[in-house]
């Protein structure tokens, strides 16, 4: 199962969109320190700001992903945080998991 996921830095004021297959793993990636100079890196702490659902293909996870940063756009993808927004079109397969606990 594939999963796309959307993070928030409080200390930056900035999203992160990624897709993957573990997102406790992942999570903790983004949020640990290692040497590599990333994106991600340089607004730590990250917080789980939406995570969904997206079937069970690595591809069509890959093609979500891009779709939504292709966008560029906070304007949605603050739509997509928001708990009442219901997907439609290009994001209408993407089904939203309840928040995990900290």
């Amino acid at each position: 199962m594939y999963f796309i996921y959307i993070l928030y830095s409080e200390t930056a004021n900035l999203y992160y969109v990624g897709y993957t297959s573990n997102i406790e793993l992942r999570l903790q990636q983004h949020n640990e320190q290692n040497s590599f100079n990333t994106f991600t890196s340089k607004h730590r702490p990250w917080k789980l700001a939406a995570l969904f659902s997206c079937g069970d293909q690595e591809k069509e996870a890959i093609s979500i992903e891009r779709f939504i940063k292709k966008q560029h756009s906070r304007k949605i993808i603050e739509m997509l945080v928001d708990p009442d927004f219901i997907p439609t079109g290009k994001l209408s397969q993407l089904v939203r998991v309840p928040k995990l606990r900290d």
